[in-house]
């Protein structure tokens, strides 16, 4: 799909121009001094050549296949190149200009008049946009300050400025690219098209990408899945902090925030998320080496204890063993090394040590089978050998399937060996903190590419389907949007969940019927659609043991939420069956606009927002990805049983998820869903309290 984009046999420069300082005399300036291979047409009526080549009036005068145009004409003139690039056939546009939907209604009126007559005609990077580069065939169709080094890295940047500085900061750390594209306003090309491309592009061995939005979330998800499998992705997210989450009522939904959605999407489509410019590259770095961490061993080699620490420290911090050599490994080392040397883990050969001894440990630990990756740390003391050490780790790195990372400490005196490491990419970063974290992502890459594809649990066959519908039509003709307590049981029960006994009663003598049926002991909750917290207002009464104190607490409960909400309509009262809790969790979803449900377990009760300890994943989900959410909880040792308590059932906490996913598949017009306390126990568990919300535009998207 973008193989004219970044391959076309021929580029137009519309706009292209001798003032220096125009975008359209820098792109043609790195057109010709990148050494692009194909044929360069620049377009300007003013002018018969530019920088010695000639120059055209129109497109159509070109009179040549023209494969590829690139447009730095102002807003207004942009629709009729348009026009005239799909008169001649051009395959692809890539708009560089500005003053498009990002700048108000009329420029997103114009975007849009562009996006209609290309449709299906033309292929468009942009508008508003730095450009496309591959350094293989010499494309750089960038106004960027300079040209990359060519690699096996491939980028794409939504915004074009941080995408001008990420290829500043790859030249000068000398991180080769293979191919670049900058996004701008996404009219036609989004980031789906350049994870589709990149996964089978050959050049490309490591994709980076920044993003302020994502176009389509479920074929985001579809894309990365398949890709992740192939290749890594590393990507930075913009714009998910909680000022640009929606505002929700629900537990979950208020849990629930934009960026949040975006970490559960990653790590079901095993993407790598970084934090910062700083972490783009160093996993970059380390995932462009190819070699894949088998396990969580790994050995330090350290010329300083300080630094040897900090990375024991970040080790254990990451999940990582620091395995104890082998009994004859630590005989050999103990001959040559000096006698105030750590033979263990990490393996501190002292500041002394000269390439020598740095050979000598390197050789006699490199084919340990209890190591599975190693980490080599160096400080350059006045008789540090720096160079001779990173030639020494360069030749062992050849010889090994082991990932070796380097973290060669300091400033000057160490700048050549990281010149040495980029050239035959050797991983090295400059802290033993940002060492041990590329590690990780190693880790998880290397497990998550192992691992099977996750398929969503077939339909449960006990399901009340049509029960279910016609309850949830019953809903929208009445317009109770808002389902609560033992309707919202009565429509969840049709997907197998279960709840206490119940009933409802209008006066207090009705209460004390509902309660002998059920059982004693009960609990009795305020039924009102306004009320949506009833501890907060006095509308709930637990562990009521007999008829007198059912009357009392019928009573109670109105007063109580009359007094807090006077005007309050109240429906009258539910009443359920006592149950006490061995455990309480929250079960839960909500809707996010880009990526659609998302299922929710975390510690329930009353303080579920406050502890926040809750796990996410977007629907449908597998029965593997459900026992995940779970052991993914702080509280999960706690589940599990401690100090001789009897552990809660998994097993069916599992099943209510996979219900629930199938729930939202089945009725997408849910955009949130509580069930709160969902009381666990040894052999069962059971929803306490249930709440639905439904959109009043039933969107099914």
């Amino acid at each position: 799909m973008l193989n004219s984009i970044f391959n076309p046999r021929s580029v137009a420069i519309i706009g292209a121009s001798r003032d220096e300082k125009k975008v359209g005399h820098a792109i043609l300036k790195n057109l010709i001094s990148s050494g692009y291979r194909g044929k360069i047409y620049p377009v300007n009526p003013q002018a018969e050549e530019i920088l010695g080549i000639r120059c055209y009036k129109s497109l159509k005068e070109i009179n040549m296949p023209v494969e590829l145009v690139v447009v730095c004409v102002p807003p207004a003139f942009t629709l009729q190149v348009i026009k005239e690039a799909i008169d001649i056939q051009v395959k692809a546009a890539v708009i560089i200009t500005a003053g498009f939907k990002e700048t108000g209604p009329e420029g997103a009126k114009l975007e849009e008049e562009i996006k209609k007559i290309a449709k299906d005609k033309i292929k468009i990077v942009g508008p508003n946009c730095l450009g496309v580069i591959n350094t293989s065939n010499g494309l750089n169709a960038t106004f960027a300050s300079i040209t990359p080094p060519g690699g096996r890295v491939s980028l794409f940047s939504q915004s074009g400025a941080l995408g001008a500085v990420i290829l500043e900061l790859s030249y000068s750390k000398n991180i080769g690219i293979a191919k670049f594209i900058s996004l701008g306003n996404k009219m036609d090309v989004t980031e789906i098209d350049c994870l589709e491309y990149f996964m089978k592009d050959p050049d490309t061995d490591v994709i980076l990408g920044y993003i302020e939005d994502v176009t389509d979330g479920k074929k985001f998800l579809e894309v990365a899945k398949k890709l992740t499998k192939i290749k890594p992705v590393i990507l930075i997210k913009a714009g998910g902090t909680k000022y640009g989450a929606r505002a929700a009522s629900s537990h979950t939904g208020a849990l629930a925030g934009s960026d949040v959605a975006f970490d559960t999407a990653s790590k079901q489509a095993g993407l790598i998320r970084a934090k910062g410019i700083d972490e783009f590259f160093f996993y970059g770095i380390g995932l462009a080496k190819k070699k894949l961490l088998d396990g969580n061993r790994l050995l330090i080699i350290t010329n300083a204890g300080g630094p040897g620490i900090l990375a024991a420290d970040a080790c254990e911090k990451n999940g990582f063993e620091l395995p104890v050599l082998s009994k004859e490994t630590i005989e050999a080392l103990k001959e040559k090394l000096p006698k105030n040397a750590s033979l263990y883990n990490p393996v501190d050969i002292i500041g002394d040590a000269d390439a020598e001894r740095y050979k000598f440990v390197l050789e006699k630990v490199i084919n340990e089978e209890n190591i599975d990756g190693i980490m080599i740390i160096l400080t350059a003391q006045a008789m540090t050998e720096v160079e001779k050490v990173a030639e020494i780790i360069i030749e062992k790195d050849r010889k090994t399937s082991k990932p070796i990372f380097c973290c060669f400490m300091g400033d000057i005196k160490v700048k050549k060996a990281y010149e040495m490491f980029q050239a035959n990419n050797i991983p090295a970063f400059p802290y033993p903190e940002a060492t041990v974290s590329v590690f990780k992502k190693l880790y998880d890459f290397s497990r998550w590419k192992k691992r099977p594809l996750q398929e969503p649990i077939d339909e449960f066959g006990d399901i009340k389907k049509e029960e279910a519908y016609m309850l949830m039509s019953k809903f929208i003709s009445k317009k109770n949007f808002q389902i609560k307590d033992s309707l919202a049981m009565e429509f969840l029960s049709c997907y197998g969940l279960k709840f206490p006994k119940r009933g409802f009663a209008k006066t207090p003598q009705e209460a004390v019927e509902v309660a002998k049926q059920i059982g004693y002991p009960v609990v009795m909750k305020v039924s009102s659609p306004e009320i949506l917290h009833k501890t907060e207002v006095g509308g709930v009464k637990l562990n009521l043991k007999n008829d007198e104190e059912v009357e009392k607490a019928f009573l109670e409960i109105t007063i109580n939420a009359k007094k807090a909400m006077h005007d309050v309509f109240i429906e009258g009262v539910n009443i359920y069956q006592m149950v006490k809790a061995h455990r309480e969790l929250i079960v839960g979803a909500s809707y996010d606009r880009t990526f659609g449900h998302m299922i929710a377990v975390g510690l329930g009760g009353i303080y579920v927002e406050v502890l926040n300890d809750i796990s996410f994943r977007i629907v449908p989900i597998s029965k593997t990805e459900a026992y995940e959410m779970i052991s993914e909880l702080k509280a999960y040792k706690i589940l599990k049983g401690i100090r001789g308590e009897k552990p809660v059932d998994i097993d069916a906490v599992v099943e209510v998820l996979l219900r629930i996913s199938q729930l939202l598949k089945d009725f997408p017009q849910i955009i949130e869903l509580d069930i709160n306390p969902l009381a666990c126990f040894e052999k069962e568990v059971l929803g306490l309290d249930a709440r639905i919300i439904i959109s009043d535009n039933l969107f099914n998207n």
